[in-house]
């Protein structure tokens, strides 16, 4: 039993869906998940489980940040051996190539923060997703008819959400970056640390460059696209 999710032995699929926010996980549970069941509600960062077409997956909520991220990816690789774990948040538009609502499937991604400088002693480490994972994503998003445009490319995980310095993004933009969130290139790292499998999914919420937004209620319970993807892709 981990500290901060106190889940039971076997209580945790081998998959699961890696949400931010808690009432996500909540909502993922309810309407794509059979049977889904409460394994956790430490500190209010519910936990899931239940089956997926035959599969069984759960869904985790992760907090905001690669602090919180961390510590629940950690506890699901080391203390419940979960082999995948697909992140299905929100993010920024950086570019006006991308509408609000389509679909980033992040074949890697950069950061500011400095837990990988710390890690790696500051040298420089490229988080990227694993392949399978982004093949199966790609090729789930082929196969459905989605309401959202995808577009397969690089996230920036920025360790803050109200930027004091937005102008340093603009040389990632100008290098490929098409949006802005707070998780992924944690998730990979760790991943990558312990032999296991990442993805990171994204719906766009919010356009930096245009100003419009969605709604904290449309942020929890209307990225639908975006859950399909993943299950498909988690559980080939």
């Amino acid at each position: 039993m981990s500290t901060h999710i106190a889940a039971a032995p076997g209580e945790i699929a081998p998959v699961v869906l890696f949400p931010g926010d808690p009432l996500r996980a909540k909502w993922i549970a309810e309407n794509f998940l059979d049977d889904a069941r409460l394994y956790s509600e430490v500190r209010g960062m519910l936990g899931f489980t239940g089956t997926w077409n035959g599969h069984r997956v759960s869904v985790q909520g992760s907090g905001m940040g690669q602090p919180s991220m961390a510590i629940y990816a950690n506890e699901l690789f080391d203390s419940y051996d979960v082999q995948t774990i697909v992140r299905v948040g929100s993010c920024g538009a950086l570019t006006e190539k991308l509408k609000v609502r389509d679909i980033i499937i992040a074949n890697g991604a950069s950061t500011d923060s400095g837990i990988n400088r710390v890690r790696f002693h500051g040298l420089d480490y490229a988080p990227v997703a694993d392949f399978s994972l982004l093949r199966a994503a790609v090729e789930a998003s082929e196969s459905l008819e989605l309401r959202s445009a995808v577009h397969v490319g690089q996230l920036f995980s920025s360790d803050q959400f109200y930027s004091t310095r937005p102008e340093l993004t603009a040389p990632f933009v100008e290098h490929g970056i098409l949006g802005v969130e707070m998780e992924a290139a944690g998730l990979y790292t760790l991943a990558a640390y312990y032999g296991r499998r990442a993805l990171a999914i994204c719906t766009v919420s919010d356009h930096i460059v245009t100003g419009e937004e969605t709604t904290a209620k449309e942020r929890e319970q209307t990225f639908g696209d975006m859950i399909e993807i993943a299950l498909r892709a988690a559980t080939t």
